[in-house]
């Protein structure tokens, strides 16, 4: 019995015993096996050129460009070299530009939209302009009759007056006033005739800008590569956006600089940015200044400048923004890129 349980106590023993080298080894065999798995490497260029390989990148060394690798030495990732505070705002107005951008081409889009439903042909829309036109017409006729009508009453007004000078009587107040009166409604009917001629020629120049790009939407790309490049051509020369279409890269590269010239020669503040993406003046001061900037995108394919306008936010600077003149300059970015092209052919 003693024997029995001595060879029992021996073999637990050597088990536990067995156990225990067996643990050891798996610890020593895990502490000792690579760490390769899952483990980094950075590789990076300082100002110098000099190359650094390491597990780590120290404080000092963050701010250049760096590509993670794995244990084969392949790039699993790349970050870029950190920005200045310039370079960031710059960044940051560059994606204002873009957002005002992608507005703008929304609300085209929608506009095309709109115009493809409403009208089937270009002759619908030649159809409506000559329709409209006519109706401005009818009005403007009714007013000259109007303005003719006061005429001849401030005419009769006048001449009673005279009689009662020559006569060596007193003018009635009542006819004075009435004289006034009359001329106060000759002036305020002419000026109704300058907004009817103004909206006769906007009505024109919206028409004629909707043909153009109706004629562009409706070129099917498998045409004649000619026309489609007239209908382009068309497009911007009718651009109210300030927006130009680029043909190909290669224009677009001729026309970004001569986007630069004219927002030099159209703003009235100093330099501010200028590279291969965004051309800005610098910030409105006074009143009286524009400050005119160009970004160059590109959407769905589509190499495009952007034209975009700032004045002083105040209510003069404001105001200013709205006028004719800020958009006469709009509307004119286009169809100068698309003449100065032309010119250089």
């Amino acid at each position: 019995m003693p024997n029995r349980v001595s060879l029992k106590l021996v073999l637990l023993s050597l088990l536990l015993c067995a156990n225990g080298i067996s643990d050891v080894y798996a610890k020593k065999e895990t502490s000792a096996a690579p760490s390769s798995k899952g483990k980094k490497m950075y590789r990076w260029i300082d100002e110098n050129g000099n190359v650094y390989f390491s597990d780590q990148v120290p404080p000092d060394q963050v701010q250049f460009k760096r590509d993670t690798l794995n244990d084969k030495a392949r790039v699993l990732d790349t970050v870029e070299k950190a920005k200045t505070p310039e370079q960031l705002e710059q960044q940051r107005r560059l994606d204002a530009l873009r957002k005002e951008q992608d507005k703008i081409i929304a609300k085209q889009a929608s506009n095309d939209k709109v115009l493809l439903s409403t009208y089937r042909r270009l002759d619908d829309l030649q159809r409506a302009l000559e329709n409209k036109l006519s109706a401005l017409d009818v009005e403007k006729k009714i007013t000259e009759g109007n303005l003719k009508r006061s005429e001849q009453q401030l005419l009769q007004q006048q001449q009673l007056a005279a009689d009662h000078e020559r006569n060596a009587r007193k003018v009635p107040d009542k006819l004075l006033s009435d004289i006034a009166a009359s001329k106060r409604q000759i002036e305020t009917t002419q000026q109704e005739l300058l907004r009817q001629a103004a909206a006769k020629e906007q009505t024109e120049r919206e028409f004629k800008a909707d043909m153009a790009r109706f004629q562009f939407l409706t070129q099917g790309s498998g045409g004649d590569s000619r026309i489609a490049e007239n209908n382009l051509a068309a497009s911007n020369a009718n651009n109210d956006l300030g927006l130009y279409i680029c043909q190909d890269s290669a224009q677009c590269v001729k026309a970004w600089r001569i986007a630069g010239e004219f927002v030099a020669k159209y703003s009235t503040t100093g330099e501010d940015v200028a590279n291969e993406k965004l051309i800005m003046r610098a910030a409105p001061f006074e009143d009286t200044d524009i400050s005119l900037s160009v970004s160059k995108l590109e959407r769905d394919k589509e190499q495009q400048i952007f034209l975009d306008i700032r004045c002083k936010q105040s209510p003069i600077g404001k105001e200013l923004c709205a006028s004719e003149k800020a958009q006469t300059i709009r509307r004119g970015f286009a169809p100068y890129l698309q003449l100065q092209l032309s010119s250089q052919q």
